[in-house]
Protein backbone atom coordinates (compact mmCIF):
# COMPACT_ATOMS: atom_id res chain seq x y z
CA UNK A 1 0.00 0.00 0.00
CA UNK A 2 2.80 2.51 0.92
CA UNK A 3 4.56 2.00 -2.88
CA UNK A 4 1.10 2.57 -4.31
CA UNK A 5 0.68 5.88 -2.37
CA UNK A 6 4.08 7.40 -3.55
CA UNK A 7 3.32 6.11 -7.18
CA UNK A 8 0.05 7.95 -6.91
CA UNK A 9 1.25 11.30 -4.83
CA UNK A 10 3.66 11.41 -8.04
CA UNK A 11 1.05 10.95 -10.51
CA UNK A 12 -0.99 13.64 -8.88
CA UNK A 13 2.17 15.50 -8.34
CA UNK A 14 3.67 15.49 -12.17
CA UNK A 15 0.30 16.08 -13.69
CA UNK A 16 -0.11 19.48 -11.57
CA UNK A 17 2.59 21.10 -12.70
CA UNK A 18 0.83 22.35 -15.97
CA UNK A 19 -1.97 24.37 -14.38
CA UNK A 20 0.77 25.34 -11.93
CA UNK A 21 2.72 27.04 -14.71
CA UNK A 22 -0.32 28.67 -16.65
CA UNK A 23 -1.33 30.06 -13.23
CA UNK A 24 2.85 31.86 -13.04
CA UNK A 25 2.35 32.72 -16.72
CA UNK A 26 0.01 34.95 -16.00
CA UNK A 27 1.56 36.95 -13.24
CA UNK A 28 5.70 37.00 -14.80
CA UNK A 29 7.36 36.26 -18.32
CA UNK A 30 7.92 32.01 -18.64
CA UNK A 31 10.92 32.41 -18.19
CA UNK A 32 11.17 34.56 -15.18
CA UNK A 33 9.29 31.99 -13.53
CA UNK A 34 11.32 29.38 -14.81
CA UNK A 35 14.55 30.63 -13.38
CA UNK A 36 13.47 31.91 -9.71
CA UNK A 37 11.70 27.89 -9.73
CA UNK A 38 15.13 26.70 -10.62
CA UNK A 39 17.02 28.42 -8.43
CA UNK A 40 14.81 27.43 -5.18
CA UNK A 41 15.09 23.71 -6.14
CA UNK A 42 18.40 23.93 -6.87
CA UNK A 43 19.38 25.93 -3.52
CA UNK A 44 17.30 23.63 -1.38
CA UNK A 45 18.21 20.65 -2.65
CA UNK A 46 22.08 21.33 -2.83
CA UNK A 47 22.08 23.21 0.36
CA UNK A 48 20.07 19.87 2.51
CA UNK A 49 22.54 17.84 0.57
CA UNK A 50 25.40 19.21 1.71
CA UNK A 51 24.72 20.46 5.44
CA UNK A 52 21.83 17.81 6.82
CA UNK A 53 23.57 14.75 5.11
CA UNK A 54 26.80 12.63 6.46
CA UNK A 55 27.33 10.49 3.69
CA UNK A 56 30.56 10.70 2.10
CA UNK A 57 28.81 10.36 -0.78
CA UNK A 58 27.50 13.31 -1.20
CA UNK A 59 30.35 15.39 -2.29
CA UNK A 60 31.74 17.93 -4.77
CA UNK A 61 31.18 16.55 -8.48
CA UNK A 62 35.05 16.22 -10.21
CA UNK A 63 35.70 18.24 -13.49
CA UNK A 64 34.42 14.98 -15.45
CA UNK A 65 30.95 15.17 -13.25
CA UNK A 66 30.43 18.79 -13.61
CA UNK A 67 30.91 18.71 -18.22
CA UNK A 68 28.18 15.56 -17.72
CA UNK A 69 26.10 17.48 -15.44
CA UNK A 70 26.29 20.91 -17.32
CA UNK A 71 25.26 18.89 -20.24
CA UNK A 72 22.30 17.17 -18.43
CA UNK A 73 21.09 20.40 -17.13
CA UNK A 74 21.21 21.88 -20.62
CA UNK A 75 19.03 19.43 -21.96
CA UNK A 76 16.58 18.47 -19.10
CA UNK A 77 16.43 21.88 -17.17
CA UNK A 78 17.81 24.71 -19.80
CA UNK A 79 15.54 23.09 -22.97
CA UNK A 80 13.04 21.00 -21.63
CA UNK A 81 11.62 22.95 -18.66
CA UNK A 82 12.38 26.50 -20.12
CA UNK A 83 10.58 25.73 -23.71
CA UNK A 84 8.05 23.66 -21.63
CA UNK A 85 7.24 26.86 -19.36
CA UNK A 86 7.45 29.04 -22.78
CA UNK A 87 4.95 27.13 -24.27
CA UNK A 88 2.56 26.94 -21.85
CA UNK A 89 1.64 30.63 -22.22
CA UNK A 90 0.12 29.33 -25.46
CA UNK A 91 -1.08 25.73 -24.62
CA UNK A 92 -3.63 24.17 -22.74
CA UNK A 93 -2.58 22.96 -19.34
CA UNK A 94 -4.46 19.76 -19.95
CA UNK A 95 -1.99 18.98 -23.31
CA UNK A 96 1.25 20.46 -21.99
CA UNK A 97 0.05 17.47 -19.16
CA UNK A 98 -0.77 14.82 -22.08
CA UNK A 99 2.42 15.64 -23.89
CA UNK A 100 4.67 14.74 -20.91
CA UNK A 101 3.61 11.23 -21.25
CA UNK A 102 5.02 10.98 -24.56
CA UNK A 103 8.65 10.67 -23.32
CA UNK A 104 8.44 7.31 -22.99
CA UNK A 105 7.71 6.76 -27.00
CA UNK A 106 10.46 9.64 -28.00
CA UNK A 107 12.94 7.55 -25.74
CA UNK A 108 12.25 4.60 -27.48
CA UNK A 109 13.38 6.86 -30.87
CA UNK A 110 15.96 8.05 -29.66
CA UNK A 111 17.82 5.42 -27.97
CA UNK A 112 17.37 3.45 -31.65
CA UNK A 113 19.81 6.15 -32.97
CA UNK A 114 21.80 7.26 -30.04
CA UNK A 115 22.49 3.39 -28.25
CA UNK A 116 21.74 1.89 -31.48
CA UNK A 117 18.86 0.09 -30.30
CA UNK A 118 16.85 -1.42 -32.93
CA UNK A 119 12.44 -0.70 -31.96
CA UNK A 120 10.39 -3.00 -31.72
CA UNK A 121 7.02 -3.69 -33.45
CA UNK A 122 4.89 -2.96 -30.55
CA UNK A 123 7.05 -0.31 -29.58
CA UNK A 124 6.43 1.69 -32.91
CA UNK A 125 2.48 0.61 -32.46
CA UNK A 126 2.84 2.33 -29.06
CA UNK A 127 4.48 5.57 -30.90
CA UNK A 128 2.21 5.92 -33.59
CA UNK A 129 -0.73 5.99 -30.91
CA UNK A 130 0.69 8.34 -28.37
CA UNK A 131 1.32 10.56 -30.98
CA UNK A 132 -2.15 10.13 -32.79
CA UNK A 133 -3.21 10.57 -29.48
CA UNK A 134 -2.02 14.07 -28.61
CA UNK A 135 -3.22 15.21 -31.84
CA UNK A 136 -6.66 13.88 -31.43
CA UNK A 137 -7.00 15.69 -27.79
CA UNK A 138 -4.95 18.99 -29.35
CA UNK A 139 -7.54 19.04 -32.57
CA UNK A 140 -10.47 20.95 -31.21
CA UNK A 141 -8.44 23.46 -29.08
CA UNK A 142 -6.83 24.90 -32.00
CA UNK A 143 -9.51 26.88 -32.57
CA UNK A 144 -9.89 28.89 -29.72
CA UNK A 145 -7.43 30.57 -27.11
CA UNK A 146 -6.48 27.72 -24.90
CA UNK A 147 -4.25 26.29 -27.66
CA UNK A 148 -1.71 27.76 -30.65
CA UNK A 149 0.46 25.70 -33.27
CA UNK A 150 3.54 28.01 -31.94
CA UNK A 151 2.59 26.26 -28.35
CA UNK A 152 2.33 23.16 -29.63
CA UNK A 153 5.97 22.97 -31.39
CA UNK A 154 7.72 24.49 -28.29
CA UNK A 155 6.27 21.73 -26.36
CA UNK A 156 6.70 18.82 -28.98
CA UNK A 157 10.53 20.36 -29.01
CA UNK A 158 10.79 20.67 -24.83
CA UNK A 159 9.99 16.55 -25.25
CA UNK A 160 12.53 15.79 -27.35
CA UNK A 161 15.40 17.75 -25.37
CA UNK A 162 13.69 15.63 -22.35
CA UNK A 163 13.86 12.53 -23.91
CA UNK A 164 17.66 13.16 -24.79
CA UNK A 165 18.17 13.69 -21.71
CA UNK A 166 17.05 10.94 -20.29
CA UNK A 167 18.86 8.88 -22.77
CA UNK A 168 22.00 10.49 -21.95
CA UNK A 169 21.77 10.17 -18.34
CA UNK A 170 21.19 6.35 -18.88
CA UNK A 171 24.74 6.66 -20.74
CA UNK A 172 26.44 7.90 -18.00
CA UNK A 173 27.53 5.39 -14.81
CA UNK A 174 27.16 8.01 -12.09
CA UNK A 175 28.31 8.05 -8.98
CA UNK A 176 26.85 10.76 -6.87
CA UNK A 177 23.80 10.42 -4.84
CA UNK A 178 20.38 11.31 -6.83
CA UNK A 179 19.09 14.28 -5.03
CA UNK A 180 23.13 15.92 -5.65
CA UNK A 181 22.64 15.07 -9.27
CA UNK A 182 19.25 16.85 -9.56
CA UNK A 183 20.10 19.30 -7.69
CA UNK A 184 23.37 20.31 -9.56
CA UNK A 185 21.58 20.05 -12.79
CA UNK A 186 18.36 22.18 -11.50
CA UNK A 187 21.19 24.85 -10.77
CA UNK A 188 23.05 24.61 -13.61
CA UNK A 189 20.41 24.24 -15.74
CA UNK A 190 18.92 27.12 -14.64
CA UNK A 191 22.14 29.64 -14.35
CA UNK A 192 22.40 28.53 -18.67
CA UNK A 193 19.01 30.22 -19.04
CA UNK A 194 19.56 33.18 -17.15
CA UNK A 195 20.82 34.86 -19.87
CA UNK A 196 17.88 34.27 -22.14
CA UNK A 197 15.56 35.34 -19.40
CA UNK A 198 17.59 38.17 -19.16
CA UNK A 199 17.28 39.30 -22.71
CA UNK A 200 13.96 38.19 -23.14
CA UNK A 201 11.50 38.90 -20.43
CA UNK A 202 9.77 41.63 -20.09
CA UNK A 203 10.65 42.84 -15.88
CA UNK A 204 8.23 45.62 -15.95
CA UNK A 205 5.07 43.44 -16.59
CA UNK A 206 5.77 40.71 -13.85
CA UNK A 207 2.87 41.06 -10.61
CA UNK A 208 4.58 39.23 -8.01
CA UNK A 209 1.55 38.69 -6.29
CA UNK A 210 0.03 35.65 -4.48
CA UNK A 211 -0.59 33.65 -7.60
CA UNK A 212 2.99 33.98 -8.74
CA UNK A 213 4.34 32.98 -5.12
CA UNK A 214 1.77 30.01 -5.00
CA UNK A 215 2.66 28.73 -8.53
CA UNK A 216 6.40 29.22 -7.91
CA UNK A 217 6.46 27.49 -4.81
CA UNK A 218 4.39 24.67 -5.85
CA UNK A 219 6.62 24.08 -8.75
CA UNK A 220 9.96 23.79 -6.70
CA UNK A 221 8.54 22.48 -3.35
CA UNK A 222 5.62 19.77 -4.59
CA UNK A 223 6.61 19.18 -8.08
CA UNK A 224 11.05 19.38 -8.52
CA UNK A 225 11.58 18.59 -4.93
CA UNK A 226 8.68 16.25 -3.11
CA UNK A 227 7.43 14.68 -6.93
CA UNK A 228 11.01 13.44 -7.48
CA UNK A 229 11.89 12.15 -4.81
CA UNK A 230 9.13 9.84 -5.30
CA UNK A 231 10.07 9.27 -8.65
CA UNK A 232 13.46 8.29 -7.62
CA UNK A 233 11.88 5.96 -4.63
CA UNK A 234 9.87 4.22 -7.26
CA UNK A 235 12.78 3.69 -9.69
CA UNK A 236 14.78 2.16 -6.91
CA UNK A 237 11.81 -0.40 -6.82
CA UNK A 238 11.58 -0.95 -10.22
CA UNK A 239 12.20 0.97 -13.46
CA UNK A 240 9.63 -0.65 -15.56
CA UNK A 241 7.28 -0.21 -13.22
CA UNK A 242 7.87 3.41 -11.95
CA UNK A 243 7.50 4.65 -15.48
CA UNK A 244 3.66 2.93 -15.45
CA UNK A 245 2.57 5.85 -12.60
CA UNK A 246 3.06 8.00 -15.93
CA UNK A 247 0.00 6.45 -17.42
CA UNK A 248 -2.28 8.21 -14.72
CA UNK A 249 -0.33 11.70 -15.45
CA UNK A 250 -2.94 12.54 -19.06
CA UNK A 251 -6.32 11.32 -16.61
CA UNK A 252 -4.97 13.97 -13.18
CA UNK A 253 -3.82 16.58 -15.46
CA UNK A 254 -6.91 17.00 -17.07
CA UNK A 255 -9.19 16.41 -14.41
CA UNK A 256 -6.95 19.97 -12.65
CA UNK A 257 -7.24 22.02 -16.31
CA UNK A 258 -10.94 21.24 -16.00
CA UNK A 259 -11.63 21.43 -12.39
CA UNK A 260 -8.75 24.36 -11.91
CA UNK A 261 -8.93 26.69 -14.96
CA UNK A 262 -12.15 25.72 -16.84
CA UNK A 263 -10.36 23.92 -19.57
CA UNK A 264 -12.98 21.77 -22.02
CA UNK A 265 -12.98 18.16 -21.75
CA UNK A 266 -14.55 16.79 -24.79
CA UNK A 267 -15.13 13.26 -26.32
CA UNK A 268 -11.53 14.14 -27.99
CA UNK A 269 -10.15 14.45 -25.35
CA UNK A 270 -11.59 11.12 -23.81
CA UNK A 271 -10.18 9.55 -26.92
CA UNK A 272 -6.66 11.01 -27.03
CA UNK A 273 -6.17 10.24 -23.54
CA UNK A 274 -7.04 6.36 -24.32
CA UNK A 275 -4.81 6.70 -27.29
CA UNK A 276 -1.70 7.79 -25.22
CA UNK A 277 -2.39 5.27 -22.39
CA UNK A 278 -2.61 2.86 -25.05
CA UNK A 279 0.41 3.64 -26.62
CA UNK A 280 2.19 3.70 -23.37
CA UNK A 281 0.75 0.14 -22.30
CA UNK A 282 2.08 -1.36 -25.76
CA UNK A 283 5.10 0.15 -26.55
CA UNK A 284 6.30 -1.20 -22.55
CA UNK A 285 4.69 -4.29 -22.99
CA UNK A 286 7.51 -6.55 -23.80
CA UNK A 287 9.37 -5.38 -20.62
CA UNK A 288 6.64 -5.51 -18.52
CA UNK A 289 5.89 -9.55 -20.00
CA UNK A 290 10.04 -9.66 -19.05
CA UNK A 291 9.30 -8.43 -15.79
CA UNK A 292 6.66 -10.85 -15.14
CA UNK A 293 7.93 -14.25 -16.54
Amino acid sequence: MKNIGIGILFSILWSSASVATKFGVISVPPLLLANIRFFIAGSILLAFSYLFTRDPSYRLPSRTEFRQLALFGFLNTTLYLGLYVFAMKFTAAGIGSLSTSTNPLIIVLLSSWWLKRRPKSEEWMGIIMGMAGVGLATYPLLGDSHTTPAGIMLLAVSMVAVSAASVYYATIQWTLPNLLINGWQVMIGGLLLLPATLLFSDFSVAQWDMRFWGSVLWLSLAVSIVGLICWFYLLRLDTVRASLWLFLCPLFGFFFAWWLMDEPVTIYTVLGTLLVIGGLYAGQRTRLAGKKS
